[in-house]
């Protein structure tokens, strides 16, 4: 490969321009000339850095506002040039080779984020020129020295004057430059769909023909679901929205795992869907303890002790700041906690858990419900996608089907549980009062099973279930669930409903005098 000797001409176009200063004082001193467009020419002469500006090159001025400017047949062949093949072409036309070409986009990304904003302007920050200068630098990877990422610009100068820039680290650039150029496409193309979809519930528009995703390595992890398989965590580019794991701080602890971040989503999904202090506890992607109260310390407490057994090793996960009066709780638990989420976390609360140091804290910023319109699961070979559950409870839509219609306190419940059976795997039964969680069976076959391992939580944990209410995430087939339920105190029994034997189901429900909802909705999670 060519050493520093024969590396002459640089190309630099840019619209972030962080540390292009440096960059460019970089090349000079390794004496490569600098061919820049009119923006980044400005800040280079403004800083009394040479640089020949295209326009000057080409004898053909920048037109059209600065849309028409590097795409030129003097710029283009000095970087696709074959060496030993092109150099009489080079020589009559008077084309100078361009040996490193750095460039990075107009913020597309940016600009649609940008409320108010109007197509047009949206529109204006496709970039043209930067994609080709880039796509045809990546193809000649070879002969051109391709560049997206600006802190890669020492490293690739220190590997040239030690000459060990071989084709294997050339290949790898021109492979992140495509990787650039599919990541910027692909948000324009999605901006593109986004804007077609007329009404969200097009099923054309909602599932593209094609889906294409670009995902950027946050971190690597300690290891994958068990320790002999790797694992690596990748989040999509550009977050702008605060409050999701992916856009998390870690602040203190050991790595992540595979098994912490995919609890970690359960718990902090979970926990968004409460606007009073909540805590949810997460056990292997299933909420063992959740409360709401009206401080975060006794929602806390309340999670805890729903079910200490399995909240062991579990993932804690908070709708508002981690106050001192909490983080006091949690030391007095002795809880075993693998990780703990919260939007904020006050100095004092910090101070006291610091002295858990194995503790992963993570910091999400403010949180919301999640707007995300599509959801994936991957299989062999496949992929399956559908709407994200983002259900919202309608009331209206309930209906009261027994003798008994639900009180006050019930409906509470019912709405509570309903909630947390939503992020419970199916087969899927909660038990709750007073806006905590007693029970929850998951997981399992059989509905009757779920309900029968509840009730066995609640025997082995000496629970009080008298007046509670049980949500269901799918119908009872038969009234075995409903009569089960009843042995341990069952009053209202909130479910979808939809069984050929709705009838069986509500008589059994009438016959113990319990009150029954039907949601018309279900929440299978699988």
């Amino acid at each position: 490969m060519p050493s520093i000797n024969f590396i002459k001409n640089a190309l630099i176009s840019v619209a972030d321009k962080t540390d292009i200063l440096k960059i460019s004082n970089i090349l000079i001193k390794n004496q490569i000339s600098l061919f820049s467009t009119g923006g980044t020419a400005k800040v280079l002469k403004k800083n009394n850095i040479p640089v020949i500006e295209i326009s000057d090159y080409t004898k053909f001025p920048e037109i059209m506002d600065g849309r028409v400017k590097t795409l030129h047949p003097k710029i283009m062949a000095g970087i696709l040039r074959r060496e030993n093949k092109d150099e009489e072409i080079m020589q009559l036309y008077e084309i100078s080779p361009i040996d490193i070409v750095i460039v990075n986009f107009y913020p597309f990304q940016k600009e649609i984020n940008i409320k108010n904003n109007d197509i047009d302007n949206i529109i204006n920050n496709i970039d043209i020129g930067g994609p080709t200068l880039i796509r045809a630098s990546a193809k000649n990877y070879k002969n051109v020295i391709v560049i997206v990422d600006l802190s890669d610009v020492q490293h690739i100068i220190d590997s040239i004057n030690n000459n060990t820039m071989n084709i294997k680290k050339r290949f790898y650039l021109a492979t992140k430059a495509f990787e650039y150029t599919a990541n910027y496409e692909r948000i324009i193309s999605q901006y593109f769909i986004k804007k077609n979809n007329i009404k969200k519930n097009d099923f054309k528009n909602l599932f593209p023909k094609e889906i294409n995703f670009s995902f950027t390595k946050k971190q690597d992890l300690r290891y994958g679901e068990n320790q002999h398989q790797k694992a690596s965590f990748y989040i999509e580019q550009n977050i702008m929205q605060s409050g999701t794991i992916s856009s998390a701080k870690q602040i203190q602890g050991k790595n992540l795992s595979y098994n912490n971040i995919s609890d970690a989503n359960t718990a902090l999904e979970c926990v968004k869907e409460f606007n009073k202090p909540a805590c949810v506890i997460v056990k292997h992607e299933n909420p063992c303890g959740v409360a709401v109260n009206s401080s975060l310390a006794e929602s806390y407490l309340s999670a805890y002790y729903a079910d200490p057994i399995s909240a062991f090793g579990g993932i804690v996960a908070f709708n508002s700041v981690l106050d001192e009066n909490t983080a006091k709780n949690i030391t007095k638990t002795k809880q075993f906690i693998e990780v703990i989420i919260a939007p904020e976390i006050n100095i004092s609360a910090l101070k006291i858990l610091k002295n858990k140091p194995n503790i992963r804290i993570l910091i999400t910023g403010k949180i919301k419900k999640n707007k995300i319109s599509i959801d994936f699961k991957r299989i062999t070979n496949g992929l399956l996608v559908q709407e994200y559950d983002s259900h919202n409870i309608d009331l209206e839509t309930w209906s009261y089907v027994t003798k008994r219609i639900p009180t006050k306190s019930e409906l509470e419940d019912a709405i509570f549980c309903w909630k947390v059976a939503k992020f419970v795997k199916s087969n899927a039964i909660v038990y709750g009062h007073n806006q905590v969680t007693i029970s929850i069976g998951a997981g399992q076959m059989s509905r009757i099973y779920s309900t029968k391992l509840a009730n066995i939580k609640i025997k082995d944990q000496g629970k009080n279930t008298i007046g509670a209410t049980m949500a269901s995430d799918a119908f009872f087939p038969f009234r075995d669930g409903i009569d089960s339920a009843a042995l341990v105190g069952i009053n209202c029994i909130v479910q979808p409903g939809g069984s050929i034997r709705d009838k069986e189901i509500i008589q059994a429900a009438n016959e113990k005098n319990m009150t029954m909802i039907f949601t018309n909705k279900r929440h299978f999670r699988h």
